[in-house]
């Protein structure tokens, strides 16, 4: 941080006018005070320089570059609001990209709600098939962990997080010719593109408002990893939704159920 000096530095000729001297020529050889407290140092040029006094025409610094914080502060100064009810930290945060991030939390909240419901049908002693069931609790709850870490980062730009209405999902996934399992996946596949196609439109409000910061917090710190984790599941379901389309309804879906447990178990 560079403060502007009482005492300022100029260069004058030997007649005493101001003049601008290569950087490269030397600047003091003999310096000599006066009665008046004024040094002078006479150069290889020709040159004196001088500390005047006070803030003369000789005020200004010799870079020419002048920072001066409290003045370029009293802009943002002005703009800190004194109302308890706005948010300090707000700072080049449209509109649109808080209402877009309350949308997303929303759809999170959507879909972690109708994974939720799948795991409560296939859990039924009735249905018994654990494997499904264990693989939409676990959906649900990293759909809710997403939820959260938006709105995390709403309260961190100084946004207000608006939590909408939740549509009630189904809670009968069986169909008559699909059969419970290839229905649900078949609408999990659908629900994860859903979430893909919400995520890229948010990343989209955030370049047009020029927010660069929501844009990188959708590209690295939360969607770059989520969207590499929704890419691959939209790949593992499609291949699940293939899988039980081959075998049908009946003994090939328990198979398969209990392929799930296996893999589960193996993640754990």
């Amino acid at each position: 941080m560079m403060l502007k000096a009482a005492p300022a530095l100029s260069l004058l000729n030997s007649h005493g006018q101001a003049r601008v001297e290569n950087p490269g020529h030397a600047l003091f050889s003999s310096v000599s005070v006066n009665q008046n407290g004024v040094s002078r140092g006479k150069t290889g040029a020709g040159l004196v320089v001088c500390a005047a006094k006070g803030g003369g025409a000789n005020s200004k610094p010799l870079t020419g570059v002048v920072f001066e914080p409290f003045e370029e502060v009293k802009k943002e100064l002005d703009l800190v609001p004194t109302v308890p009810q706005v948010s300090l930290a707000r700072q080049k945060y449209a509109d649109e990209c808080e209402a877009a991030l309350n949308e997303q939390i929303n759809v999170e909240y959507n879909v972690s709600y109708v994974y939720h419901a799948m795991y409560a049908y296939f859990d039924r002693d009735n249905v018994a098939l654990k494997g499904l069931a264990n693989f939409f609790k676990e959906s649900s709850r990293e759909e809710r962990e997403h939820a959260e870490k938006l709105m995390e980062y709403q309260n961190k730009r100084g946004g207000k997080v608006k939590l909408q209405s939740i549509l009630m999902p189904l809670s009968e996934f069986d169909h008559q010719e699909k059969g419970d399992a290839l229905y649900a996946m078949e609408l999990a596949l659908s629900l994860e593109k859903l979430n893909n196609e919400k995520l890229l439109n948010l990343h989209r409000i955030a370049d047009k408002s020029h927010d660069v910061q929501l844009a990188d917090f959708v590209e690295s710190e939360f969607s770059g990893l989520l969207f590499s984790i929704i890419v691959e599941a939209i790949k593992k379901i499609s291949e699940y939704v293939a899988q039980l389309r081959r075998v049908g309804k009946g003994h090939g879906v328990w198979h398969f159920d209990r392929m799930l447990l296996e893999e589960g178990a193996g993640a754990a």
